[in-house]
């Protein structure tokens, strides 16, 4: 398998046509100057030395040269053998609520792009625990299953919208059940779900979830975002209203998460403008036993790019040594 370590230079070899485009041009030009001293044939008879084929043929080394040029810029790898890579960490599945309440703007710019935010954080600070995504609204879906691409999570997470879920509601529980599916086989001991909600309109048992969670050995942290007084939900250019025209407003419900927490043996955590809430929770996890998790990955890289570039430098001397003029030898004479 290669690997292009910049693969970024690659863009490079679109300039290839364009050598050829661009000396078609001046070849053409060239031509129109000829003519304006006479006839074609009899000025070409004056300049017994020039070919236009030498020209063409020391383009055509000039850009395989920089073909291979650019693939050595690009740094190919190739990965010289599999090794079973060992980590420790804990295995963490976010659960974060995507219903029309986190579009309340109790947080700046709102209740979900401030989780958003704040996951992202969380994310770079990771080192070798593995993280997995759950968004929910009325029904729930595994965004991204748990994984230690820091990367791959970071991209998932920044497309979530309130449109990620099309089934509106609160159904915690069934999010809940949907985290404890998604854990890896080798995670046994240290597993946790971190629940991120206003907690309102929920619409199942979440803490009879959390308590079964708790029961196979999973510790369930409730975050709660939103402000007690409540906020109304911008929507369309205004503001959400039910079908009696009332605007309505979302507010959290910190009963229940503290509920879930208390039943799923983990900790609740208000969410706040300056601290969200997630630290204090990760510090907990900490605390757990680690797990140890094995897989198989390139462990390392053969360089490949002095190859390529000997290679470039080859038919660059080569393009150099053919000149652009006829040559007066022959090989035989009579």
């Amino acid at each position: 398998m290669i690997h292009f370590a910049s693969a970024r230079y690659l863009l490079l070899l679109v300039l290839i046509p364009v050598f050829f485009l661009i000396f078609a041009i001046v070849l053409k030009l060239r031509k129109r100057r000829i003519r304006k001293f006479g006839d074609e044939v009899l000025v070409r008879q004056l300049m017994p030395s020039y070919t236009e084929a030498k020209a063409w043929v020391r383009l055509a080394l000039f850009s395989i040269g920089f073909f291979f040029f650019v693939i050595g810029l690009s740094r190919p790898q190739i990965g010289a053998k599999l090794k079973e890579h060992q980590t420790k960490g804990a295995e963490i599945m976010i659960v974060l609520d995507v219903s029309n309440s986190m579009l309340a703007e109790d947080y700046s710019p709102n209740r979900l792009e401030r989780a958003k935010l704040a996951i992202s954080r969380l994310v770079d600070k990771l080192r070798e625990d593995r993280i997995g995504l759950i968004v929910f609204a009325g029904n729930s879906f595994v965004q991204l299953p748990v994984t230690t691409d820091y990367v791959s999570a970071k991209m998932f997470l920044s497309s979530i919208s309130t449109e990620s879920v099309p089934v509106q509601g609160t159904a915690i529980g069934e999010a809940i059940n949907t985290a404890m599916r998604s854990f890896s086989a080798q995670s046994e001991k240290s597993r946790a779900i971190i629940v991120i909600t206003d907690g309102e309109n929920h619409e199942d048992d979440p803490v009879a979830v959390a308590k079964q969670a708790a029961e196979m050995g999973v510790r369930v942290f409730t975050i709660g975002v939103g402000a007690p007084e409540g906020k109304p939900i911008p929507m369309d250019g205004g503001l959400l209203k039910d079908k009696e025209g009332n605007i309505v407003v979302t507010r959290l419900d910190e009963t229940v998460l503290q509920d879930v927490a208390e039943a799923g043996n983990g900790l609740y955590v208000r969410a706040g403008n300056s601290e969200f809430g997630l630290n204090p929770i990760i510090d907990d996890i900490r605390k757990m036993e680690d797990e140890k998790y094995s897989s198989i990955v390139f462990e390392e890289y053969d360089e490949q790019f002095m190859y390529f570039l000997a290679i470039s430098l080859f038919f660059f001397v080569l393009e150099i040594l053919v000149g652009d003029r006829r040559s007066r030898r022959h090989l035989f004479r009579r």
